[in-house]
């Protein structure tokens, strides 16, 4: 078992109860991205025994946040909005570099590469003037259709938990179930919490085979859409600027203490690049 990996899922899982910030950036940042989709697709295969070991720990680790952590979240976005936004910046900002790097832009990049990074990046910043229903009353009990609703916004929003710079919890939100999902967390409705996470689960697996498959065979297309929604993301988790200067200044040091995660913890090891496209 790669035990590691726990505090990876709790990182992970950490990024995933706030709206706007993307597990997947995070899998970026600890250089476990290419491994994440690999082990989803390949658990649900002859040979998912081998994946196990990497599966298990990462998944204990989400867990365990969402289950002790969802109320610590809560706490921040409302006491500590700002700063807690941006520490998730510098993170993102962070990473761009790496990924950048990873993806060789300077040698491999032609003028359609930018330009679908310009556009996805544009697409997913412009969500960020959608309104939420952030409001609504939690839904605490389950009817057919309820369940099948909330099924299918946790699978489309784990298909945006693995693509970095889309969060899941952002696509919750604007489906108006992000209050039901923390809500079933925090007073452990499992029944709720179980319809949404079957399809978090199937969505897991459709999303990864196919994130693999674009990476394999439209590598830099895949690498510019990534880029794009990485910085996209930037302006969804934007707070503003406060008025207040504590909260201002506040806000700057969790924005570097991002940076210095980002740092310290992207791994150097380059993705393998499969084919130039």
């Amino acid at each position: 078992m790669e035990w590691k990996n726990i505090y990876r899922g709790i990182l992970m899982g950490i990024s995933d109860l706030i709206p706007g910030v993307s597990g997947g950036t995070i899998a970026f940042i600890l250089g476990i991205y290419d491994r994440l989709l690999e082990a989803i697709s390949g658990f649900f295969s002859r040979d998912w025994k081998k994946h196990l070991g990497f599966l298990v720990p990462l998944g204990l680790g989400v867990v365990i946040t969402l289950l002790l952590f969802s109320r610590v979240i809560e706490y921040l976005l409302e006491q500590h909005y700002e700063a807690t936004q941006f520490f998730f910046m510098g993170l993102i900002i962070g990473v761009i570099p790496y990924i950048m790097k990873q993806a060789e832009v300077k040698k491999n990049f032609t003028p359609r590469h930018l330009i679908i990074l310009v556009v996805i990046g544009a697409a997913l910043a412009a969500t960020a003037f959608i309104p939420t229903e952030d409001n609504l009353a939690p839904i605490t009990s389950l009817t057919i259709p309820v369940f099948f609703t909330l099924f299918f916004s946790g699978w489309l929003a784990s298909m945006a938990m693995l693509l970095p710079g889309i969060s899941g919890s952002f696509i919750l939100l604007l489906l108006g179930v992000y209050s039901t999902a923390i809500n079933a967390l925090t007073t452990l409705n499992i029944p709720v919490a179980l319809a949404i996470g079957a399809g978090v689960i199937v969505g897991f697996i459709v999303s990864s085979k196919a994130i693999q498959y674009l990476l394999e065979h439209f590598t830099y297309v895949t690498y510019a859409a990534i880029i794009g929604l990485i910085i996209g993301s930037l302006f969804v988790v934007f707070p503003g600027f406060s008025t207040d200067s504590a909260t201002l200044i506040a806000s700057l040091v969790t924005f570097a203490l991002g940076l210095v995660f980002t740092l310290l913890f992207s791994s150097p090891k380059k993705t393998a690049i499969t084919e130039e496209f």
